[in-house]
């Protein structure tokens, strides 16, 4: 077990290394000059460019940047922004408790949505409930972050006034961004957790299980739904990638100040280093929720544990 949790981190550790290279390389290679965002460059001497290139380095050959990049990794370093020289970490840092309570509350709504539908769906197939679980999860799947956002705005806010339009203070600001995102999760998890209850339904173990005198409800929520939760639990990793990608149309619909918001802006500013140190971050985020979900497996389904 040790050494397949050793090998885990490892790998997971690769994929940093390889999506910081690559983050740097996507922005090296894109149009445009950062001193540009700083100074009006047709008024500007050349001699005042090429002193703005050379402190923000980027006069030097391609793999010197690169070396240069990594090392300020490894201080924790993520550069400044070229609009207001201010650091890139601490404004992510400032930013990220909105992007978090948005992320783990939506996916909240998706576990519970999506968990508690498949499983009364495949309970009571071909019943209504059954069909109410599928066309929520055919709604979520098929529905736009931002259309599924305005019209929960349309609804609960200006036509009935329940929760405030806009903003990032309090819990009810947090109410409709959280529905918008957890139930495009839940719609995935519905339709996984669905297919795999039916899935186990069928196994012999089951069978056995009934024939012990085992009531139902110990049948399907001890058992049958412990064995099916492996393919809904690699869906939230996945989702966690998903979500926080959502939270850059999800802030800017509700005009929430998260990191969604900061990378929006920092595109149309062109702030080349807060875009690279957002998309960075969230890497990062995206590889230590994929490894708890690796370990988690252990912990849901013992087989994995001894197999390991």
């Amino acid at each position: 077990m040790l050494k397949a949790v050793t090998g885990r981190i490892l790998s997971s550790l690769l994929v940093i290394v390889g999506s910081s290279a690559l983050v740097f390389v996507i922005m090296y290679l894109l149009p445009g000059d950062p001193v540009a965002s700083m100074i009006d460059v047709s008024n500007a001497s050349p001699e005042t460019i090429a002193n703005l290139r050379h402190q923000l380095g980027i006069d030097r050959p391609f793999l010197l940047q690169l070396a240069d990049y990594f090392g300020k990794l490894l201080r924790g370093d993520f550069g400044q922004s070229v609009l207001n020289s201010e650091p890139v970490l601490p404004k992510i840092a400032k930013h990220f408790p909105a992007t978090l309570a948005l992320a783990a509350c939506s996916a909240a709504v998706s576990v519970i949505v999506g968990v508690l539908l498949g499983v009364l769906s495949a309970i009571h197939r071909n019943k209504p409930i059954d069909l109410i679980a599928r066309i929520v999860g055919l709604l979520g799947i098929s529905m736009p972050a931002f259309w599924t956002g305005i019209l929960l705005l349309l609804i609960f806010s200006i036509r009935l006034g329940w929760f405030p339009a806009m903003g990032s203070h309090g819990w009810r600001t947090l109410v409709l961004p959280a529905l918008t995102l957890g139930l495009i999760g839940a719609g995935f998890i519905v339709r996984m957790v669905r297919n795999s209850m039916l899935e186990v339904i069928g196994d012999a173990f089951v069978v056995t299980l009934r024939a012990k005198g085992l009531s139902e409800r110990a049948v399907m929520y001890r058992h049958a739904l412990r064995n099916a939760l492996i393919p809904a639990v690699t869906m939230i990793g996945v989702l966690a990638g998903e979500m926080l990608a959502g939270t850059v149309v999800i802030e800017t619909v509700f005009s929430r100040q998260g990191i969604g918001r900061i990378i929006a802006d920092a595109i149309m500013a062109k702030d080349l280093p807060v875009v690279q140190g957002v998309i960075l971050f969230s890497a990062l985020v995206y590889v230590v929720v994929n490894l708890l979900v690796d370990l988690s497996y252990a912990v849901i389904d013992p087989r994995v544990r001894r197999a390991a």
